[in-house]
């Protein structure tokens, strides 16, 4: 099965956060999985999106909103069929009160629009709970490395469920 992460990271947090979710994904199973920054340096590979049954769209948090970049992607990038794909989010901020959720919330609501299927792990699968999808301070990144490998075991385990 083909997983991507998408994200845009301009230091490096939110990559790294992409990384640790990799790990997760891939310690719950057998994946091709591509990891994706729109940082406008490098291209998407449409081709590997529109095969994958997953994706999971990362951000770091700017006005308590998404990215622009991501944003414009969601916005203006039609080659990209996300209808009926499993839909993941996460975050990383500069800031505990930097709204971190609220750009999570944003990612799944454009990934609705979009058509896909949201999967955030919620409290339905115990502690630790990561309600609407991993987030983190970007100073405590490493310190917050399980949540996200807990999130991608947990995101992997859906899409088995739902696609294999």
């Amino acid at each position: 099965m083909k997983i991507a992460i998408v994200y845009f990271s301009q230091s490096g947090n939110t990559e790294k956060a992409a990384g640790f979710i990799k790990e997760g994904l891939l310690g719950a199973g057998e994946f091709d999985i591509k990891l994706m920054n729109i940082s406008g340096e490098t291209s998407l590979d449409t081709g590997f999106l529109n095969e994958c049954a997953a994706v999971i769209i990362g951000t770091p948090v700017y006005m308590a909103d998404m990215a622009w970049q991501l944003k414009k992607w969601f916005d203006t990038d039609h080659s990209v069929k996300l209808a009926g794909k499993l839909g993941g989010a996460f975050a990383t901020a500069g800031f505990v009160q930097g709204g971190m959720d609220t750009a999570v919330a944003n990612v799944l609501h454009h990934m609705l629009v979009k058509g896909m299927l949201v999967y955030s792990s919620g409290t339905a699968s115990g502690m630790p709970f990561l309600h609407l999808g991993p987030v983190a301070v970007a100073a405590e990144l490493d310190n917050s490395r399980e949540l996200f490998v807990t999130f991608g075991k947990r995101f992997a385990d859906k899409a088995k469920e739902l696609f294999d």
